[in-house]
């Protein structure tokens, strides 16, 4: 009896799992629209739906950097309905400079890292910096002289700088702003000397001739910038970085579920139209395993609290 009892039980778990999707999918951007990751969400929920035969829609839950929708997504039900597409900040950062309602390594289930992007150290067009080593010599010759424009106080661009000195043995000057659009600015007007801004965001400025890229932060060269070095080629060990957007869910998604999120967004950003459009705009394509996805954000979150509790970092 137990056992036919147990084999209903079964089967009524299974068929239920079958069924997945009776009702809309809701991937959470943390983010408000128009940003990198909102731009990854989007492309994934447009053909989601169709893959896994149900609705999918995108809804923007901003505030505190990404830390109130990943919160929201981390309390929601593992049951395949409400998804996380965020970038490094919430997974790997802000869970070291603020207090979050979530236990980023254990409150979400990892699905995949979609894409990543390096960033470029740039400066505006008329500088006199034109190499990584005249940047050296010069930070060697004036501590904490040149400034170094953020888009916030704990942000990828702000913690590169901070790796940047510290593999280098230099110091700068860290000029935080509220968000990339004001750096961009005066970047562009020269009241600032360099910044570390993702390749997607710099890439228009440097094609117009208006900043100039001197080193990139990933472990290759970028095929948009292929005559621009990395920092491992310059001489600068243990400084890569890459921004990246992921996806996850609450923890303790059905196998079944999460086989079939992970298979259709692999199929989705690996389609040749939607690669090539990503690879134009800096993306490089990621797409590992759910247990990739788990050990590289456990590297990545050790490795961000080491550097934010040695330079003392704090958040704005």
């Amino acid at each position: 009896m137990k056992k036919a009892l147990a084999s209903i039980v079964l089967g009524l778990a299974s068929a239920a799992a079958f069924a997945w999707p009776t009702k809309t999918v809701t991937i959470v951007v943390p983010f408000p629209p128009e940003g990198s990751t909102d731009m990854i969400a989007r492309i994934i929920s447009a053909q989601l739906g169709a893959k896994i035969g149900g609705t999918v829609v995108v809804d923007n839950k901003g505030g505190a950097t990404g830390t109130i929708g990943t919160a929201q997504v981390a309390r929601s039900a593992p049951d395949g309905y409400t998804l996380l597409v965020s970038s490094l900040g919430p997974f790997v950062i802000a869970p070291h400079l603020m207090k979050v309602q979530y236990d980023a390594l254990k409150d979400l289930d990892p699905i995949t890292v979609a894409v990543q992007a390096p960033n470029v150290l740039v400066v505006p067009a008329a500088s006199r910096l034109k190499s990584l080593a005249e940047v050296l010599a010069y930070l060697k010759a004036n501590p904490g002289k040149m400034s170094f424009a953020s888009s916030g106080a704990g942000s990828s661009d702000h913690l590169t700088a901070e790796l940047f000195w510290q593999q280098t043995g230099t110091s700068g000057l860290h000029v935080p702003y509220k968000g990339g659009g004001p750096v961009m600015t005066d970047l562009l007007g020269n009241q600032v000397d360099s910044s570390f801004m993702n390749i997607n965001t710099a890439m228009p400025q440097i094609k117009a001739g208006k900043l100039r890229a001197l080193v990139i932060t990933g472990d290759k060269r970028s095929p948009l910038l292929p005559d621009v070095p990395t920092l491992q080629e310059s001489g600068v060990k243990g400084a890569d970085v890459y921004s990246w957007q992921a996806v996850a869910g609450p923890h303790g998604l059905p196998a079944d579920v999460k086989a079939r999120l992970h298979k259709a967004i692999v199929e989705i950003l690996s389609e040749p139209a939607t690669k090539a459009k990503l690879l134009d705009l800096g993306f490089e394509m990621v797409l590992n395993s759910p247990a990739e996805f788990a050990k590289y954000q456990a590297d990545e979150y050790s490795r961000w609290k080491k550097l934010i509790t040695e330079r003392k970092i704090t958040a704005d």
